[in-house]
């Protein structure tokens, strides 16, 4: 009996840690689920409403414009056009989007988190300065210097970033384990929230001083995705 219920709790626990551990957009169950604003006649799914399969057309899983470069005149002097759910509607369930990022000499994407998926980045053209910090307590940085055709992954949820360090334009496309990634830019919630977060518990936790945090807050924080 013992040994039963022992047998039991283990493939309880087996199935709560494998529920845990599936970190992407659950696999669809069906071949296609077009997204649709209009909920008439639809089938609710995974975030978006679904096309009915017999209205889906070649439209629906199709995106014309990643080959033009993105406005980077802008304070963190990098752009970036996503391609998900929003620009396909045909990535509804698939659980994949993809972007891509510009950047001005110098310019950098922000440090930031995509809470829904891995990010697989191949740069195209120019030099990046690329990294993560993993979770507490170790808070590890792992870096590396890319060129043109160099890969790097990034870990959902953790904190990365991106910094062009050479003379000239760059461009990376990055693929998401995600039809909608979503983004947090760091300082931008931190400092940018709406309505702003106490500026005392702020000093505290960051060990600054309340003045320096006021004037944070104060500052336009911008987005570049």
């Amino acid at each position: 009996m013992k040994k039963g219920v022992s047998f039991l709790v283990t493939v309880a626990l087996m199935a709560l840690a494998s529920s845990l551990a599936s970190a992407s957009d659950p696999s669809p169950l069906q071949d296609t689920c077009v997204a649709i604003a209009e909920p008439k006649n639809a089938v609710f799914v995974n975030g978006k409403f679904c096309k009915n399969p017999n209205l889906t057309k070649a439209e629906d899983f199709f995106y014309s414009g990643l080959d033009k470069p993105g406005n980077t005149s802008n304070p963190v002097g990098s752009a970036v056009t996503p391609v998900n759910v929003a620009q396909i509607p045909g990535l509804n369930t698939l659980g994949i989007s993809a972007v891509r990022i510009d950047y001005e000499p110098y310019g950098q994407n922000p440090p930031h988190t995509h809470p829904r998926a891995t990010e697989i980045l191949t740069v195209l053209e120019g030099t990046l300065l690329v990294g993560f910090v993993t979770s507490n307590p170790e808070n590890r940085l792992f870096t590396k210097v890319l060129n043109k055709g160099d890969v790097f992954v990034f870990p959902i949820g953790l904190i990365h970033f991106q910094f062009n360090i050479g003379h000239t334009n760059a461009v990376a496309i990055a693929g998401l384990s995600s039809q909608n990634p979503g983004v947090i830019t760091i300082a931008n919630a931190v400092f940018g929230s709406d309505p702003a977060i106490d500026p005392d518990f702020l000093a505290r936790a960051f060990q600054l001083e309340k003045n320096v945090v006021e004037y944070l807050q104060s500052k336009f924080w911008y987005a570049n995705n």
